[in-house]
């Protein structure tokens, strides 16, 4: 979040911080003590190029967090530029199997569900040797991506102007109630509590 005036952020420990500004590292549990009227929430991607680089360690408080820069009100690099280096990840080195499931995983979002072992069969890997290389390199769960793609697309649509049904079905969620839930989980607040959203995808086009 950004916002002209200091807002309190906490985590799952119960620790908190007041900073002026945010950045949502990937797979963070984490709430808005006490927020503004309006605000930018930031949240990384979890294969963002900065992603690693703010990833908390185990047992880290926000308080750490924000010292450290991965939730700030002043630090080495300012949002803008954060935001940038986040954008483009470095997939170079990646197992070519976790390259190529990346890029057909929207494709067959689309289709509808997606299994993993129809992926590994797809890039030629066993199920469990895809979990693995997937997690350890993209920095979540098979499962959990897939939930951050689909709500990534419904926040889409919904931006879009299409209704929070329309939405929801459209990302592949099985209603809006579904959609609240998984929008709660991930944001701490619903679909409809942000009145502007602005999404970058991995190129930096909104």
């Amino acid at each position: 979040m950004k916002s002209d005036s200091a807002f309190c952020i906490g985590d799952a420990q119960g620790a908190t911080a007041s900073c002026r500004a945010a950045v949502i590292p990937p797979n963070t549990s984490h709430r808005v003590v006490e927020g503004t009227a309006s605000a930018t929430l930031i949240h990384l991607a979890p294969e963002a190029a900065v992603a690693t680089m703010l990833c908390p360690e185990p047992g880290d408080t926000v308080d750490v967090w924000v010292r450290h820069g991965a939730m700030f009100s002043s630090g080495p690099m300012g949002m803008a530029a954060l935001v940038a280096g986040a954008v483009e990840p470095d997939r170079s080195a990646w197992h070519p199997a976790v390259r190529r499931s990346l890029a057909d995983l929207p494709a067959l979002l689309a289709d509808g569900p997606v299994r993993l072992g129809d992926l590994a069969q797809r890039v030629g890997l066993s199920e469990s040797r895809l979990a693995h290389l997937f997690s350890a390199e993209v920095g979540l769960p098979f499962r959990a991506y897939v939930r951050w793609l689909r709500m990534q697309h419904a926040m889409r649509l919904f931006a879009a102007g299409r209704t929070l049904t329309e939405a929801a079905h459209g990302a592949g969620f099985a209603d809006s109630a579904h959609l609240n839930r998984v929008c709660h989980s991930m944001f701490g607040a619903a679909p409809t509590q942000y009145g502007q959203l602005r999404l970058v995808d991995e190129l930096g086009c909104p």
